[in-house]
């Protein structure tokens, strides 16, 4: 049976969430809600669902929702839901706060329902593929560059971008950050706009995270370094690059894992969840965390100025 689900937030992201589960086999695309009518009308009529204006109006109807709306309206809407007794997806990050994050935990474990944070690189092929490959990482750095869109620029670039990899390394370090080191600067809006983070855990592990919206090309790589081994991430490309040492000389293997859609691959995982009723991946306590480090990573930014 089909599990019915909808979708709040039908704007940049939200159409596409919208779009994969009107495709998936295993769901039905009840309704989508948006605030602006004319939208909420037009993705309905291009997806087959119905048109709602109130996400409160939606949730007898349905098994799990989407959230993808403004952080800021996270919680509120969150809420409602698992209230509701409804599982939620909700894009990253979770929410405003680490307290707003809490509560929602407590919620789910009150009425037995799903949250799963939409950290989407965790899907990524070739994060999927170098994962296997992490056995117990020294180092690690990471850069994420984005030319100026215009776009997420109501938030700082370290909840906007450096989250995705804070996040990543979080999951492949397997321990609590000791000690952070920030900086950053406001470049071209009243948020951070490029960003550099020196985290160091607690098993000896370092990591050094670079974000920017001011680059004039897009970005995005992962290395980590382990003993006898360095393992480059690629996002853009889908590719892993292993180098390791062989005998007195440094051999290397490059692996290309099958392209798919990371965002269609995370919104299976969440039905799947939805149905067999186990944490997910990325669940709200991971969720929490990630935005616990990047907080402390602003935080320490706006101090420094």
């Amino acid at each position: 049976m089909s599990v019915k689900v909808g979708v709040i937030g039908i704007g940049y992201l939200g159409q596409h969430h919208a779009r994969i589960y009107s495709e998936l086999e295993e769901t039905e695309l009840i309704a989508v809600v948006d605030i602006d009518e004319k939208r909420a009308d037009a993705f309905a009529a291009k997806y087959g669902c119905e048109a709602y204006y109130n996400h409160r109006d939606i949730l007898h109807k349905v098994d799990a929702l989407s959230i993808v709306t403004p952080t800021t309206t996270h919680y509120e809407i969150a809420l409602d839901c698992l209230r509701a007794g409804k599982d939620v997806l909700i894009e990253k990050p979770i929410t405003v706060n680490i307290e707003e994050a809490g509560d929602l935990i407590t919620e789910s474990e009150k009425k037995g329902c799903i949250i799963q944070v939409g950290h989407l690189e965790r899907y990524n092929p070739a994060v999927l593929a170098a994962s296997e490959m992490v056995k117990e990482p020294m180092f690690i750095e990471s850069e994420r560059m984005s030319p100026f869109l215009g776009r997420g620029i109501d938030v700082d670039v370290t909840l906007d971008l450096m989250i995705h990899d804070v996040d990543i390394i979080l999951s492949l370090t397997s321990s609590p950050v000791k000690d952070i080191r920030a900086v950053g600067a406001k470049v071209l809006t009243d948020k951070i706009d490029v960003a550099k983070a020196w985290l160091e855990f607690e098993n000896g592990c370092i990591a050094l995270i670079t974000a920017s919206r001011l680059s004039p090309e897009k970005q995005r790589w992962l290395k980590v370094f382990q003993r006898d081994s360095y393992i480059f991430v690629d996002y853009q490309n889908c590719e892993v690059r292993r180098y390791f040492r062989s005998g007195e000389r440094i051999s290397h293997e490059v692996i290309k894992p099958e392209s798919k859609e990371p965002l269609k691959e995370e919104l299976k995982d969440f039905i799947r969840r939805v149905e067999d009723r186990q944490r997910p991946k990325v669940s709200a306590i991971e969720g929490q965390k990630a935005l616990k480090t990047v907080l402390e990573i602003t935080k320490m930014i706006k101090n420094e100025k």
